[in-house]
């Protein structure tokens, strides 16, 4: 009933490497060998916040032009699952002031700020209205730039940074499925990098579209379609819209489709990118 020194781990091994994600067996292991004390980098702070004075809570009675906000609450969970700590905002009406004043409220508490709603070209976009002039307020080089992508789900983006330590701001559409993919796409990355882990990206792979007929796409956009995947076959789910919520909620993949590719037949080789875990 005797364990050999070094059985574990032996003078010289590495324990642990840089970028490990500190959980209950790793810290275990730190104690074990006598390391009180590590240098971490903490979890990211993200606040996210909706915009749009049509916007409900869940719990609410909706009114004629209303709709329940359910960007904040997926983009939470999903800066959650992607390892920061999230606060999100309540719904902040269509007025640019009103949004300054919240955005300004919240960087003492924010790593990464995370608005959706008010980029594109609406009369009410008051993510451009209150931010596009960022910039020429900072001498410092600051601001939020606002760019249309070749991406669809997810066109308008808006991306830069705000206040006096620069703190990053990425402004997302607000489709619901346009949000959620560009979250993956852009913020899910940035989150994990502020870790300072190794698997930024989710997994990518190739896969066999199960489909009856042929996909087709808008010409010198990447899209990116809901599918669900199995054993090495994707199929997909609802249709193109940004808006279809429910079908979103059925993938746990995204198809990818080049910009050049206009129609995919059934059983042609296509990109997936893995959601989930």
């Amino acid at each position: 009933h005797v364990r050999a020194m070094g059985s574990d781990v032996k003078a010289g091994d590495r324990a642990l490497s840089a970028g490990t994600v500190l959980g209950p067996p790793q810290i275990g292991l730190l104690a074990a060998i006598g390391r009180g004390t590590v240098r971490v980098r903490p979890r990211p702070r993200v606040v996210v916040m909706s915009t749009g004075s049509e916007l409900v809570q869940p719990d609410g009675t909706l009114e004629s032009g209303q709709i329940y906000d359910s960007n904040s609450f997926a983009l939470c969970a999903a800066a959650r699952d992607a390892g920061a700590i999230a606060y999100r905002v309540g719904a902040v009406t269509d007025d640019a002031e009103t949004l300054r004043a919240t955005i300004e409220d919240q960087l003492i508490r924010a790593d990464l700020l995370v608005t959706t709603g008010g980029v594109s070209v609406g009369a009410y976009d008051v993510v451009k209205e209150a931010l596009s002039s960022v910039g020429d307020e900072d001498e410092a080089g600051g601001g939020i730039e606002f760019r249309k992508l070749a991406m669809q789900p997810g066109k308008p983006q808006g991306f830069g940074s705000i206040g006096p330590d620069h703190t990053p701001l990425l402004a997302l559409p607000g489709n619901p499925v346009s949000s959620y993919v560009s979250f993956e796409l852009f913020v899910r990355p940035a989150i994990r990098t502020l870790m300072g882990v190794a698997d930024v990206h989710r997994p990518t792979g190739r896969a066999t579209l199960r489909t009856e007929k042929a996909l087709t796409s808008p010409a010198g956009r990447r899209q990116f379609l809901r599918g669900r995947y199995e054993d090495g076959e994707v199929t997909p789910v609802g249709g193109a819209g940004s808006h279809l919520v429910a079908a979103l909620a059925h993938a746990d993949a995204l198809i990818v489709v080049p910009e050049a590719v206009e129609s995919l037949e059934p059983g042609t080789e296509v990109d997936v990118v893995r959601l989930g875990r």
